[in-house]
């Protein structure tokens, strides 16, 4: 139960300053960190802060949990990545 508060709340105070820092700071720093294809505009404020909220209050309550997920996401990636390269050097053109 406890972590479920805490998790709640601090989904509520991320979810509350992204909204009132819009403008000025959360905008501007996900501009500079997405691609040009899903650069936010004003439209996208409330799925932004969202989702901002939601993985950063995962992040603080459950860390480890979002640590093996990014881990497990790396794995694939590479592991997608090594299976890529080596079919386009066996594929001929």
């Amino acid at each position: 139960m406890t972590e479920i508060v805490l998790w709640l709340i601090a989904f509520a105070l991320i979810l509350y300053y992204s909204i009132k820092l819009w403008e000025t700071k959360v905008s501007a720093g996900l501009n500079k960190v997405m691609p040009r294809v899903i650069k936010n505009g004003d439209e996208n404020r409330w799925v932004w802060s969202l989702a901002l909220a939601t993985l950063g209050a995962t992040t603080l309550v459950r860390p480890i949990d979002i640590l093996l997920t990014v881990i497990l996401l790396v794995i694939a990636g590479l592991i997608a990545w090594k299976v890529t390269s080596w079919a386009m050097s066996n594929v001929n053109f």
